[in-house]
């Protein structure tokens, strides 16, 4: 039964017709972050990785919030690494680990961003593909007015989405805004009213779902995300992935579809259907960096 949720203490999940919907649930908090919700989200998205059915996930929170960020009720500082802090190789953020699976997760991670968003629940929404935000939504990447610096692998994603200026207004002074009064920003790809965030994020869901071929998308998504950073090497992946998916049987049910004027059924599978040259990036060992 795809559509019942599955068992986490500080998360809900469900999928809903070959959409994954991932709720942070502790409303009672605004769904700030625990070391619970740090190890319960990756294995979310370890779920739906492993479901050929899910298509899409969705990312969002329980109650009035998004995400309120760390929950700084744990402890009196919950920032403090003791002893680990002052070692060699510094202890890995919560954070980026979290966002670093998110960003290697293959399929589309869209992002509604149903209230208050900021610390950790901000530099989450920025490794999905699609952020759509409530107008009111506060967002803010407070780190300095807390006394600690951005995490989340923020200080790589957030440039990269909204502009080195625009970036550096916002971390360096901490403020909080609105979703409505950085629409054009880059960071949101839909503000509109609150009661529509879920209904925007599930109809981009269900199109995908819906209309798009799993492998393309994957494929897609990760040259978007790995394109060597040149036009040259772009050419290349491009050549090699039209060259991959030209000649499978879900090009000839695209165009079929097409031709025929009807939705497509597309059959292949991330699980065993990816091509043998993917991924064709080096990823770095965190874990064996002298950092």
């Amino acid at each position: 039964n795809f559509g019942a949720p599955m068992s986490f203490e500080t998360i809900l999940y469900r999928v809903d017709n070959g959409v994954a919907i991932v709720s942070l649930n502790r409303p009672a908090q605004m769904n700030a972050f625990n070391k619970k919700m740090f190890e319960e989200l990756p294995r979310a998205l370890d779920l739906a990785n492993a479901d050929d059915t899910v298509r899409s996930v969705i990312i969002t929170g329980s109650g009035r919030a998004f995400c309120a960020g760390a929950d700084l009720s744990m402890n009196k500082n919950p920032f403090d690494r003791g002893d680990n802090a002052r070692a060699p190789r510094a202890p890995r953020d919560e954070g980026g680990r979290l966002t670093l699976a998110m960003y290697r997760f293959p399929k589309p991670l869209i992002c509604a961003i149903n209230g208050p968003c900021v610390g950790i629940g901000a530099t989450l929404t920025l490794a999905t593909d699609i952020r759509i935000a409530a107008q009111d939504a506060k967002v803010g990447f407070v780190f300095v007015r807390r006394g600690i610096v951005p995490e989340g692998c923020s200080s790589y994603f957030l440039p990269r989405l909204v502009g080195q200026g625009k970036a550096a207004e916002w971390v360096m002074t901490g403020r909080v805004f609105t979703a409505q009064e950085e629409a054009n920003s880059g960071l949101f790809n839909h503000v509109v009213p609150a009661a529509e965030v879920m209904p925007k994020a599930m109809a981009i869901a269900r199109d995908i779902a819906d209309n798009c071929a799993p492998i393309s998308v994957a494929l897609s998504k990760a040259m978007l995300q790995y394109d060597g950073e040149s036009p040259e090497f772009a050419h290349l992946v491009e050549s090699k992935g039209i060259a991959f998916t030209g000649s499978q049987p879900d090009a000839l049910e695209g165009v079929m579809s097409f031709k025929e004027k009807r939705k497509p059924h597309f059959s292949m599978k991330l699980s065993r259907d990816m091509p043998n040259y993917y991924p064709w990036w080096d990823r770095m060992d965190v874990n064996h960096s002298r950092l």
